[in-house]
């Protein structure tokens, strides 16, 4: 598919700009007025116990939330499809995991904790960081290289970060021991915060998952390990790799819970119960969202030699996260169908817009003072950073290399 195939003139965008404003990612907050809450029944099977008693299925929460949840998850949806997209059409290379089906478990999180609680998760991340905070454009600039990119166009699609969100981690499972470091340190300072851990089921079976459950209940801290389990890791299925499938169960000391993660309401209460749970000193808990990417690993794989087609527009067709909340929407009264395409058109012009801003950035310059402006804080920075010979050593004072001999 040609560029320009799916994105729009910016001069016809005046307009879309307007509803993208309205569309972008805010905090919901919970509303006082009594008529703006709605009362939410979910299926008693949204949620299985592991040593706990599982979240209530009755809450109620506010009209605002809702429509923000939707509007999160089509924004999600959009940016993915664009990205397949722009890969298609070589504006992407490298490596591409994309998230289309399981854009419910990272808006329920973020719906359901503050943004003083911290988010690391693996390569599946461009939901992550929208959510988190990013806005479209940076997220697909750093897809395509270019220094308008979350990592100013250095990371790629397995490299990225926000405010509260580090990462985006390409080693798979070595993100976990890093969320309970970050959950220490909530611990440490004495904060109300909690730390959401994610890794894929295709990680689960790694051993330094295990260690950090250890020392996360030594030490008792808020940390919540959340696993995506969308039942193929890479293209082998859970039950071929795992001896045991019921990873809510995997913490063994730990309490678990498993949650429906194609139903964004049940992610929502799930991960506002976790994360209330953690901090009020129950130390850590271990989370399964049960779910499903629609495309393959990666964009490298197709998805479909290992699994049948029938299977995938199954679920597709009778478990979309977005097609039920757009039902739940309807039936509720929040918002109707008018409403609701009017969200969708608004959507779809705002991730057109941040399409063409971000393939008009430039890509970082060809200086080498750029390989080195990450490596410190800037103002913390020591005189020079020593390479693998002298040649290599550079100075920050000069901000360029030093050119001495050893």
């Amino acid at each position: 598919m040609l560029l320009k195939n799916i994105v729009r003139p910016l001069a016809n965008q005046t307009a879309s700009l307007r509803n993208a404003q309205r569309v972008a990612r805010t905090m919901a907050t919970e509303a006082t007025n009594e008529d703006d809450l709605v009362t939410i029944e979910l299926p008693a099977s949204s949620f299985e116990g592991y040593e706990l008693e599982v979240p209530e299925l009755s809450f109620q929460t506010s009209k605002q939330t809702l429509l923000q949840m939707y509007k999160d998850m089509i924004i999600i949806r959009r940016m993915e499809m664009a990205s397949d997209a722009l890969y298609k059409a070589k504006k992407i290379r490298g490596f591409c995991h994309l998230s289309v089906g399981q854009e419910a478990i990272a808006v329920g999180i973020e719906n359901a904790i503050t943004k003083k609680d911290t988010v690391i998760t693996s390569y599946r991340c461009h939901g992550f960081t929208y959510v988190r905070g990013s806005p479209v454009k940076d997220v697909l600039g750093e897809l395509m290289g270019r220094r308008c990119g979350v990592s100013y166009g250095k990371g790629g699609s397995m490299h990225m970060y926000t405010t509260g969100f580090y990462g985006g981690n390409g080693i798979v499972g070595a993100q976990v021991p890093l969320g309970a470091g970050l959950a220490f340190a909530h611990k440490y300072r004495n904060e109300d915060n909690a730390t959401f851990t994610l890794y894929g089921d295709g990680a689960a079976n790694q051993g330094q998952v295990f260690e950090s459950y250890n020392m996360a209940k030594l030490w008792n801290l808020p940390c919540i390990f959340a696993c995506e389990n969308n039942k193929y890791g890479m293209g082998t299925s859970a039950a071929r790799s795992s001896a045991l499938t019921d990873y809510y169960k995997r913490g063994q000391y730990i309490p678990g819970l498993k949650v429906n993660g194609m139903d964004v309401l049940a992610s929502y209460q799930a991960s506002k119960f976790a994360k209330d749970w953690c901090i009020s000193g129950n130390g850590p808990l271990v989370l399964e969202y049960e779910t499903y990417r629609y495309g393959g690993h990666s964009m490298s794989d197709p998805g479909t030699t290992y699994r049948t087609r029938e299977e995938i527009q199954h679920m597709r067709s009778r478990n979309d996260p977005i097609a039920g909340l757009k039902l739940h929407l309807l039936e509720l009264g929040v918002a109707t169908e008018e409403e609701i395409k009017s969200y969708d058109k608004a959507a779809r012009a705002y991730v057109d817009e941040q399409v063409e801003l971000a393939d008009a950035s430039p890509a970082p310059e060809a200086k080498m003072s750029i390989l080195f402006e990450d490596v410190y804080v800037p103002g913390s920075e020591v005189p020079e950073l020593r390479g693998r010979i002298s040649d290599d050593t550079w100075s920050f004072e000069k901000n360029d290399y030093a050119h001495k001999v050893y």
